[in-house]
């Protein structure tokens, strides 16, 4: 079965099993089970990972554009990167990147004006910048910062603790730390977390993460003695995430199974003893409930409940019963995403068609003001305190490079702070929204990003990207990679497909469960829209996501092989009757359903990408992209899928897998790497696009 191209020998041999399972009264084989094992503990996949690799290695350096394609990102890249700042204490905190350190380093200044001082350098923890700042807490008089390190791209974190004002590092240090955040008291004396029990060694990449506990630490002592604040051993799925109100009087925490955005809501006065029983305000599973800011009795929450598109309630603690919620801001049109309580305002961000539109409003629901933007684009921030007067927040979009503004939350006055310095010319893009219609009639937005003046002949190499989950929104947001492309005389196509977060709770059930398929249908018919309207043609037409990302990109190229010019599936879920077996894959069962149900495992079945994949059948050039050290989705789902395609494949395009070491998800992954994996992403399309 194994191919061979032109200027290309075979594929690397791979073992296959006769592995067949039984699952709900089907026989289903699973011939590359041996390929799930770690390949820091097993020889044999080790070895198949250097053979692909080299393989992978020797294709892409066969390439004479690939080096170019590396200098010009390198030379796009190399700008200075902000982010907004943000006020914590005396001190604006912001990070900064010169161009291409492999990560960001964080600064304080004492007025925006002044002189920034280094804070936490990053790159100096490790030689090749694979331990990455993955969080940052500052206690509410801005004199410690909590902060957090994650190496080789794993979601495990190791939180410390420094003094501002001297730049020491204090003896504090928590490990085994994995999806939390960082809430302090109001005194400073300590901080809420959450944390996992420590895996066994051979098992902390692979192994299910359950039984997480709220637990609060305090300043100066071992973790060993951190109290618990909360945990449910009756309840293992459950996990927990705590906030404290500005005014320190409470601990609100949530608690959620999975991904969905549906949680029970724990109350607890922290001027009682921290292991009091708290007050649950709401106790089922059934909407979203996020803590905007607590004032006084007062919290403020924004819920999908009776809302799908989001609204604001209030809950006074004296009175906490249902009967008693209070709406401030009702639902509107657009999607509610999130709502931060600052400078006396609350300061609504939603999405308009996947284009961000900020109000304001105060407590009592008055609207205020809305914040006028320079187009289509994102924008991130308007973070603070309930007792600030500014705020801070950035602006880009596909070929605008960020900007950073100041807002006065008095006068409504945005004032530019710093703009990227990018070496293109923004004027000779445009990014346009168009609606196509996908199979069932769904309108679905798109993004199309080009240089001006783009040709409808047909002859356009176009590439597509697409996510489709988990109510994520993809919106107008800019990267150095991308541009790269267009300035190779490529067109960039995102599509807002069902199942993310563009249009609420609606469109991202639309795309769940029994109704995924939804997705692919989307995105299938984004591809069909860009090649009737001329921009491409499948010989021309590449697709690529990642993650979740990843699996579109899988059942999409299993189901239309003949659509596609070349294919890029990042980090995928590939194998969807086994995802919910390793570290967080238990969490997505609430976008996928359980493979342990046997109506869910129906509809897994007819779209797995690796159970779908059949011998005999011409696929598209693919390059399947992991890392050994994913431990959010495990290689083996890459590896599984990499070496069934090739197995498969009867064409002569080629099936790489390119798997990065000492990496993970994509959190944290240094810059370097970054722009070398993107040079082996284009120098792969320019050669099977065949691009000039």
């Amino acid at each position: 079965m194994n191919a061979a191209w032109a200027d290309h020998p075979t594929y690397p041999t791979t073992k296959r099993t006769e592995f067949t399972e039984e699952l709900h009264g089907t026989q289903v084989p699973d011939p590359y089970r041996w390929l799930e094992d770690d390949v820091r503990k097993s020889p044999e996949v080790k070895a198949w990972v250097e053979a692909e690799s080299k393989f992978t290695n020797d294709y892409l350096k066969a390439i004479p554009e690939r080096e170019k394609i590396q200098k010009k990102l390198t030379e796009l890249w190399n700008y200075e990167k902000f982010s907004a700042p943000s006020k914590h204490g005396k001190h604006y905190v912001f990070s900064k990147n010169n161009g291409l350190q492999n990560q960001f380093v964080v600064y304080t200044q004492d007025s925006l004006n002044g002189e920034p001082k280094l804070l936490l350098d990053p790159n100096s923890w490790s030689k090749d910048g694979t331990i990455a700042l993955s969080g940052t807490a500052f206690s509410d008089d801005g004199k410690l910062v909590a902060y957090s390190q994650s190496e080789a791209g794993s979601d495990w974190t190791t939180w410390k603790v420094l003094d501002v004002e001297s730049r020491k590092l204090l003896p504090d240090e928590l490990k085994w730390v994995k999806f939390s955040n960082v809430s302090w008291t109001k005194d400073g004396k300590g901080f809420f977390y959450s944390r996992f029990d420590e895996p066994k060694k051979e098992a902390q990449f692979q192994s299910l993460n359950l039984n997480q506990k709220l637990m609060h630490h305090k300043l100066g002592t071992s973790q060993a003695e951190d109290v618990i604040v909360y945990q449910r051993p009756d309840q293992p799925t459950w996990s927990f995430s705590g906030s404290v109100t500005d005014d320190g009087k409470y601990l609100v925490f949530t608690s959620r199974t999975g991904t969905d955005a549906r949680n029970r809501v724990f109350v607890k006065d922290l001027s009682k003893p921290l292991t009091d029983a708290p007050v649950e305000v709401v106790d089922n599973f059934d909407n979203d409930y996020t803590l905007i800011e607590g004032v006084g009795p007062i919290l403020y929450f924004r819920t999908d409940l009776n809302a799908p598109n989001g609204r604001v309630i209030a809950i006074d603690m004296t009175k906490p019963a249902k009967e008693n919620w209070k709406e401030i801001i009702p639902q509107a049109k657009e999607n509610l995403r999130g709502v931060n309580l600052v400078g006396g305002l609350l300061i609504a961000s939603y999405l308009k068609d996947a284009r961000t539109q900020v109000k304001m409003f105060q407590p009592d629901g008055k609207f205020v003001r809305e914040v006028e933007f320079p187009g289509i684009g994102t924008a991130a921030g308007f973070g603070g305190k309930p007792s600030d007067t500014e705020t801070f927040y950035s602006f880009s979009s596909y070929a605008v490079p960020p900007t950073i503004y100041r807002y006065d939350l008095k006068t409504g006055e945005s004032k530019q702070l710093r703009q990227a310095q990018v070496k293109f010319d923004p004027s000779q893009f445009e990014t346009k929204q168009i609606f196509y219609t996908s199979k069932d009639g769904t309108k679905v937005p798109m993004f199309i990003t080009s240089k001006k003046g783009l040709k409808l002949d047909g002859q356009n190499p176009t590439l597509l990207y697409g996510y489709g989950g988990f109510n994520i929104p993809l919106t107008p947001g800019f990267s150095v990679g991308p541009i790269t492309w267009m300035e190779m005389g490529g067109v960039y196509a995102v599509a807002n497909l069902r199942g993310g977060g563009e249009y609420g709770k609606d469109w991202h059930k639309a795309g769940t469960k029994e109704r995924k398929q939804n997705v692919f249908d989307d995105f299938i018919s984004a591809a069909e829209y860009l090649i009737a309207e001329k921009y491409t043609s499948t010989p021309k037409l590449a697709i690529q996501g990642g993650s979740n990302g990843g699996l579109l990109i899988g059942a999409c190229m299993t189901q239309r092989p003949d659509l596609f010019g070349a294919c890029l599936p990042h980090v995928g879920v590939m194998d969807m009757l086994r995802f919910h077996k390793f570290t967080a894959g238990r969490y997505w069962v609430d976008d996928y359903g359980s493979p342990d149900k046997a109506e869910d495992f129906k509809s897994l079945i007819k779209y797995s990408p690796y159970h779908n994949l059949k011998p005999g059948v011409k696929y598209p050039p693919t390059m399947v992209i992991t890392a050994d050290t994913d431990d959010r989705v495990v290689p083996g789902h890459s590896f599984k899928f990499a070496a069934q395609l090739q197995y498969c494949q009867a064409g002569d395009a080629p099936v790489l897998a390119r798997i990065e070491t000492r990496a993970g998800h994509g959190a944290g992954k240094p810059t370097a790497k970054v722009i070398e994996e993107l040079a082996d992403e284009y120098a792969f399309l320019y050669k099977n696009l065949k691009m000039k």
